[in-house]
C-alpha cells in the first residue's frame, strides 16, 4: 500500500480514459483517500467517473479562471481534514486558434487563456493547498508534455507547458522549506479527451511508437499512473524541481533531419 494513510487532491478527472482518472483510481488501490475537483459542464463527467471508483470520492468545485474558487477550495479541504499529502495538477487548455499551426496569428487573449489555465493555475493551486501541506510536507505533481521541443501543431500550448515547467522549478524553490516536493511528469501521447482537442494529434502516437526504444501504447495509462504514484509517495524524498519522462524513452532519441523542398 504505497500511499496508505495519504490524502490526495486530484484535478483534471473527466472520463475514465483521463490520465488523472487513472492516477486517482490507482492511488485508491494503493490506500490513498482521494478528493477530485471539477467545474461547469464537465462536472457531470467527473461525477460519473467518480461513481465508478471505490470508494466514491467527493468532487469539489474549482474553475482555475475564477480567483474566488481557490480560497473556497482551501476552506472546503480544511473542513474535510487537517492536511493534504499530495496534489495532482492535470489542468490544461488552449483556445482553438492557439493550436494547429496558427502560431504567428494567435491573439494575446488566446495566449493569455492558455497561460493562465495551463501554467499559472499550478501556482494558484499550490498556494491554495499550502495551508494543508505546510506542517507535514508532501508532493505536488504536474502533468506535462515535454516543452523543450517545438512540436508541430502544439504551438502556444507548447509555450504554456514550458511555462508550467518553469513554475514547477520556482515552486520547488519556494516550497522546499515546507518539505513540499514539486515535479512535472512528461507523458507520451495518450488517447484522452484533451488530446482529441489538438488538431493533428492522431499522427503523434504512431511516430512515437516507432522511435521510443521501449515502444509506446497510447491507450495504456498504467505506466504514467504508476510513475505518478511513485512521485506522490515517500520513495522520492529528495527529488524536486524535476521533469520526469514517462514516454518509452522517446525524449532521449535523436530525430532524422527535416527534408525541405
Amino acid at each position: 500500500m504505497l500511499l496508505a494513510g495519504k490524502r490526495l487532491l486530484v484535478t483534471g478527472v473527466l472520463t475514465p480514459a483521463s490520465i488523472a482518472a487513472a492516477i486517482a483510481a490507482a492511488a485508491q488501490r494503493e490506500g490513498a483517500e482521494v478528493v477530485l475537483t471539477a467545474f461547469g459542464r464537465g462536472r457531470s463527467l467527473t461525477e460519473r467517473t467518480a461513481r465508478r471508483m471505490d470508494p466514491v470520492p467527493p468532487v469539489l468545485e474549482l474553475d482555475v479562471t475564477n480567483p474566488e474558487h481557490f480560497p473556497a477550495l482551501t476552506r472546503e479541504l480544511q473542513a474535510m481534514g487537517d492536511r493534504i499529502d499530495g496534489v495532482v495538477h492535470a489542468i490544461a487548455f488552449a483556445p482553438p486558434d492557439a493550436l494547429g499551426g496558427n502560431f504567428l496569428q494567435t491573439p494575446w487573449s488566446s495566449v493569455a487563456a492558455a497561460l493562465q489555465v495551463s501554467a499559472y493555475s499550478l501556482q494558484a493551486l499550490a498556494v491554495a493547498c499550502l495551508p494543508l501541506m505546510r506542517a507535514a510536507g508532501g508532493s505536488i505533481v504536474a502533468l506535462d508534455f515535454d516543452a523543450r521541443t517545438a512540436w508541430p501543431i502544439y504551438d502556444w500550448m507548447g509555450v504554456a507547458k514550458a511555462g508550467l515547467e518553469s513554475v514547477v522549478r520556482y515552486l520547488a524553490r519556494d516550497l522546499g522549506q515546507y518539505r513540499i516536493r514539486v515535479n512535472a511528469l512528461a507523458a507520451g501521447p495518450l488517447h484522452t479527451v484533451a488530446a482529441r482537442g489538438i488538431p493533428g494529434f492522431a499522427a503523434f502516437p504512431e511516430a512515437w511508437a516507432r522511435q521510443a526504444p521501449l515502444g509506446w501504447d497510447p491507450r495504456d495509462t498504467v505506466p504514467v499512473a504508476r510513475s505518478a504514484l511513485a512521485m506522490l509517495s515517500d520513495y522520492l524524498p529528495a527529488t524536486t524541481g524535476e521533469l520526469i519522462h514517462v514516454d518509452g524513452g522517446y525524449h532521449a532519441m535523436g530525430s532524422p533531419p527535416l527534408e525541405r523542398s
